[in-house]
């Protein structure tokens, strides 16, 4: 070995000592960390991961900010992250989306799988099914009569193709044999724009993006699609109630970082989401968006990850559902 690849070796041993010891003092965060959310502002993810943020800025000491990344229904934000630096300053904000994603896009430019890092699972809730107050239905069954009587002729709107939203209003066409019209658009607020202009006449979206519209009855809820009612909606019956038991479907938020990021800072960024998502004042605006903290290990986000990958490719490959 030459005195030029020896030199080298002992640099490269001296810096694994030297970084390892700096994380494990804890320097990590020294700059402000992006967490970037692929959606406009206003909808569950992006809701929920600015209260996060806000809990890690006073815990950590260091800014937490939110980027919203929008674009190309998620891939834009997640591409983002995937070609970021292995070094826990920019985060992904992931959801249901990104699991329906590899099941649905033949040419996406990372890995779901290998590509990210599950950090932790921050909260979990059931979709809510919700019509314009403008439609003559008050329930499912109304819902579903109508639109046999009127095929192709109901419209239901989605934060984007391939979104949660979306495939959650398939889904619903699948088990009920309707036929609605999928409306795309770019993000959850212009949808629900449009809902309520009565433009789109259904959605299927997680309950803290509609909760304040049917609160202030300009939205009517049809459906929780959970097999328990939700507290915030008790009077809103259940899937499973309603005979619909295939329409348990609940949207998750976590957070993931590029593969490759230093299990230090990965076991740090878990501590720090567990201790936000249980902090006093997130667990009470949870509980007020009809969310549930979790707060699980970076293994049990993965496995949830990797299940709901399965689980919407094969929804997806049954219904024939392709990307437009």
């Amino acid at each position: 070995m030459s005195a030029k690849q020896m030199r080298g070796l002992v640099a490269a041993a001296t810096c694994l000592v030297f970084c390892g010891s700096v994380w494990a003092q804890g320097a990590y965060p020294t700059k402000t960390v992006t967490l970037v959310v692929p959606y406009s502002a206003g909808g569950s993810t992006d809701l929920i991961t600015r209260l996060i943020a806000r809990e890690l800025t006073l815990q950590m000491g260091r800014q937490v900010v939110v980027d919203n990344r929008v674009g190309g229904s998620g891939v834009i934000g997640w591409s983002s992250v995937a070609r970021a630096p292995a070094d826990g300053y920019t985060l992904l904000a992931t959801e249901l989306s990104f699991t329906i994603a590899p099941g649905l896009l033949t040419n996406l430019p990372f890995d779901a799988r290998k590509g990210f890092q599950q950090i932790a699972t921050a909260t979990s809730v059931p979709h809510v099914q919700v019509v314009t107050p403008s439609l003559p239905v008050k329930n499912v069954k109304e819902l579903i009569a109508l639109a046999k009587a009127r095929p192709g002729e109901l419209n239901f709107g989605s934060g984007g193709t391939g979104t949660n939203t979306h495939l959650g209003s398939e889904l619903f066409k699948s088990v009920t044999g309707t036929n609605l019209t999928h409306i795309p658009y770019k993000g959850a607020g212009a949808v629900l724009t449009e809902l309520m202009a009565g433009q789109v006449q259904v959605l299927i979206s997680a309950a803290p993006t509609v909760l304040p519209y049917i609160a202030s009855k300009r939205l009517r809820p049809l459906m929780v699609t959970d097999d328990k009612r939700a507290a915030v909606l008790p009077d809103v019956p259940t899937a499973v109630e309603l005979n619909l038991p295939k329409m348990v479907m609940k949207f998750w938020v976590g957070y993931s970082a590029p593969a490759g990021t230093p299990q230090p800072v990965v076991d740090r960024l878990n501590k720090e989401i567990v201790t936000a998502v249980n902090a006093p004042e997130a667990k009470k605006r949870f509980t007020e968006m009809g969310t549930d903290a979790i707060g699980n290990s970076s293994s049990d986000a993965t496995k949830l990850v990797s299940d709901e990958i399965d689980r919407w490719t094969a929804v997806i490959k049954a219904a024939g559902i392709k990307a437009q």
